[in-house]
């Protein structure tokens, strides 16, 4: 049986391989083009070390203690040329993607939709055959290429890949490059280049309760997110604030509802920041956290939006003395030309 493998490496690149039950990781990843570091193949040397953030697999006794201790074991770490994955994995892999001689995969695609959802805010939507291959974790991002430059802009996918077509939710930043595209020339069937995907911010295996904090577009890498835990489910509390500075910058709030139908343990609520708001909650993100939302510190807490939102939400932490099991951040500032 073969199951699907998340590589991520040290300088942000994910790149995903098949592998079968009786092969090892290491010889899947050379099968498919992608040398893991390896010497020994017997699990003598240790060089293969990787990390095994999720799934299920076996790793064999034929390794030795000089190689992978078993306090090493049970945290997680494996040597890749004696793993046999039993189920989908992520595995983390300690070097950059080009010592692997692989790099970012690029893709060729088409806008099927775009759509202003409100004066700061576009919908994006890239549509493509050959994007029924692209395979990304909840919560990355990739880079589109902008049309008629030679400049790219990062954004994080805000759902998940379904026949070949993805979406992002884009903030119109007034002299943006992608914005001007976006607002002035950009119409369904234009071509567009993707790179990816990247990025160490992406949804883990859930474990205990979620607090999703999201900030502006901020709440796009949470839309996968909570379209892959629709349809995964689980049965532990999922939490999301969701917090913008004008009412303008309010969007998506119907899927959202569509989503919490989805997920029965699944609740949100948003604010806004501005004192001349007309939504009923106002304010900011950290005064909408509640002590249940975090649980004792038996929580997982990813948070994206500015740097100020995430020093922001930093020190309200401190200031509770509350240390959440896991922190996840992801930090964007607006590009202009």
């Amino acid at each position: 049986m073969n199951y699907q493998i998340a590589l991520n490496f040290e300088d942000g690149v994910t790149r995903f391989i098949s592998a079968n039950t009786d092969e090892s990781v290491a010889d899947a990843a050379y099968r498919q083009g992608i040398n893991i570091p390896l010497d020994c193949r017997d699990g003598a040397c240790g060089t293969c070390k990787c990390f095994a953030e999720s799934g299920q697999y076996d790793l064999g006794e034929e390794f030795i203690e000089d190689a992978l201790t078993d306090d090493e074991a049970a945290e997680g770490f494996v040597l890749t040329c004696q793993m046999r994955v039993q189920s989908d994995c992520v595995v983390r892999v300690p070097v950059g993607s080009e010592v692997c001689k692989t790099q970012q995969a690029r893709y060729e695609g088409a806008i099927s939709r775009v759509e202003v959802l409100s004066a700061s805010t576009f919908v994006l939507s890239i549509k493509a055959e050959s994007l029924k291959s692209l395979a990304f974790l909840p919560g990355q991002y990739v880079n589109l290429t902008v049309p008629g430059s030679d400049q790219s802009r990062a954004y994080s996918f805000s759902s998940l890949q379904q026949g070949g077509e993805v979406s992002f939710l884009i903030r119109n930043v007034p002299g943006g490059l992608m914005s001007r595209f976006l607002s002035e020339s950009a119409k369904v069937g234009d071509a567009l280049s993707l790179a990816g995907p990247l990025g160490s911010f992406y949804l883990r295996e859930i474990k205990r309760p979620l607090l999703l904090l999201a900030g502006g577009t901020g709440l796009a890498p949470f839309m996968a997110m909570l379209e892959k835990i629709a349809v995964a489910g689980t049965d532990q509390p999922v939490h999301l604030i969701y917090g913008v500075t004008s009412d303008v910058d309010l969007v998506e709030l119907d899927r959202l509802e569509t989503l919490a139908q989805q997920i029965p343990t699944f609740t949100f609520n948003a604010c806004v920041a501005s004192p001349e708001s007309h939504y009923p909650q106002k304010g900011y993100v950290t005064q909408h956290i509640e002590a249940n939302h975090l649980n004792g510190g038996d929580v997982d807490v990813y948070l994206c939006g500015p740097p100020a939102m995430v020093e922001a939400v930093r020190h309200y932490l401190q200031e509770q003395g509350v240390t959440p099991s896991n922190f996840y951040y992801e930090k964007f500032t607006p590009s202009t030309d």
